[in-house]
């Protein structure tokens, strides 16, 4: 009997510890999301966004109601502080939107937007007829209120046009990198100077190249994820899960460093449960000081279906963790930015493919609170 009593007692043991390892673990939902302030314009997605002076700039995009129409149109968000009476934030800090002027190149939705020395900057994106890819940039200064037409992305021989690129904006440059020109994917990356006013091509991304990634700058180092594909390396259906940190300060032709993938790939347990991560049009943002350090956030997106999934990525440690669901709804071409340290999502369209209603909404991100699906 005592054989037998040890024998099941095994078998339980077993059976608890199977049971716990990452690849069968639900995760904890953690994280809460908040609504804040209506977007005042059009029902829209695939809006530009830059940051100056901790004030978000989102404008142009596309409305897919009218149909398909490309937008000029730009809109300010000043973030209110979190009360001290409301230390939640369930019920304060809605912030404001103010309409600021248009954005003076073409109407066009898909482009890139960033912010160097106190000056925002929209370019590239398709335009209102759905075929026409654009390489010119404008520069946007806020205290005057204005626009001006500033170094297309071109070399000596040509100009090189696209949508769904990426940026990364540091100090005293800025990276634009990868997209699709609708016929090629692209994985190049172009530096800025606004000094010099001039693009200069560097070294090729080692990853895939790829169109509708999500990038991060934390610490002067860029990170880039996700996208889509027209390859099978490193990718599933045409998702990337090749990860990648570029570091500025290294010498161009070593600047590029790979991650860890975002896919379970390797015969470790760390990933197993990264069944949902990779994506395509996805949104993100990064908060420092979490009550376990400081984070990187993706979320929303497709791969197949429109995404809510949330992930939150540790810079120390190179590993995921699946966070509370997204909950203004599934969709892709969302805006996603950082705002005093505080995480914000917003707009959006409801599918890759296209048609339906677009958002308005903007929801911020509180990783350390326990999850209300009455906020």
């Amino acid at each position: 009997m005592k054989r037998i009593n040890i024998t099941l007692f095994s078998l339980m043991l077993v059976g608890i510890l199977f049971s716990c390892t990452k690849a069968s673990l639900n995760y904890t939902q953690n994280g809460n999301w908040v609504g804040r302030a209506t977007f005042p314009g059009n029902p829209s997605g695939a809006a530009a966004s830059f940051v100056i002076d901790n004030s978000a700039y989102i404008g142009t995009g596309i409305n897919p109601q009218t149909p398909n129409t490309r937008l000029t149109t730009m809109y300010k968000y000043s973030a209110s502080p979190i009360s001290t009476a409301s230390p939640t934030g369930y019920d304060s800090a809605l912030g404001s939107w103010k309409q600021v002027q248009d954005f003076a190149g073409a109407p066009r939705s898909n482009a890139v937007g960033f912010a160097l020395n106190g000056k925002g900057y929209i370019g590239t994106g398709i335009g209102s007829d759905g075929f026409t890819v654009y390489a010119d940039f404008w520069q946007y200064d806020p205290v005057a209120d204005s626009w001006m037409q500033v170094d297309s992305l071109h070399d000596s021989k040509k100009s090189y046009p696209r949508k769904d690129a990426a940026v990364f904006n540091f100090d005293n440059a800025a990276y634009v990198l990868t997209g699709t020109d609708l016929n090629n994917y692209f994985g190049d990356v172009w530096k800025y100077d606004p000094a010099a006013n001039k693009w200069t091509a560097l070294t090729y991304l080692p990853g895939n190249p790829r169109a509708g990634a999500v990038t991060w700058v934390y610490n002067n180092k860029g990170y880039l994820l996700t996208g889509r594909t027209p390859g099978s390396r490193w990718a599933v259906n045409n998702m990337c899960y090749d990860f990648w940190m570029y570091d500025p300060s290294r010498p161009d032709t070593t600047a590029w460093v790979r991650l860890r993938d975002i896919s379970n790939t390797s015969s470790s347990t760390y990933d197993d449960g990264y069944i949902n991560i990779v994506r395509e049009l996805g949104a993100g943002f990064v908060i420092k000081g979490t009550s376990s350090g400081d984070k990187g956030y993706l979320t929303t997106g497709a791969n197949g279906t429109s995404y809510t999934y949330t992930w939150e990525y540790d810079f120390a440690s190179d590993l995921w963790t699946e966070k509370t669901p997204f909950e203004g709804g599934a969709r892709v071409n969302a805006v996603g930015f950082t705002i005093k340290n505080r995480g914000f999502i917003g707009t959006g369209l409801p599918s890759a493919t296209g048609g339906g209603v677009g958002y308005q909404d903007l929801l911020e991100f509180f990783p350390d609170q326990i999850y209300n699906q009455f906020d």
